[in-house]
């Protein structure tokens, strides 16, 4: 079993990829369609898209959304995620002709 010391410098990603799995819920109820495997997959993808607009500063989030979300552990990040998570279904569906 691995100790906490070796998964530390993984936790960033775990962390992200636990956040994308929310989105994935929380943006199929949004959008509708797809089963437990397409909502996980969305929702990872969507994490690291919105992780990636983030850091490349393509997406700020106002002051007033961060103070709600800041007081929710990881409110911020479930939010970026889920926006992450939006952005690639509407891709997919426009891209798969609009199934």
């Amino acid at each position: 079993m691995p100790t906490m010391e070796q998964i530390q410098p993984y936790m960033p990603l775990i962390v992200m990829a636990l956040n994308g799995l929310v989105a994935g819920f929380i943006a199929s109820l949004l959008l509708g369609g797809g089963g437990l495997i397409r909502m996980v997959l969305v929702g990872i993808i969507g994490a690291f898209v919105g992780g990636a607009l983030i850091r490349y500063q393509l997406l700020t989030l106002p002051v007033s959304i961060t103070n709600i979300t800041d007081a929710i552990p990881h409110g911020t990040q479930i939010l970026v995620s889920t926006i992450g998570a939006l952005i690639v279904l509407i891709i997919a569906r426009f891209l798969g002709g609009g199934r």
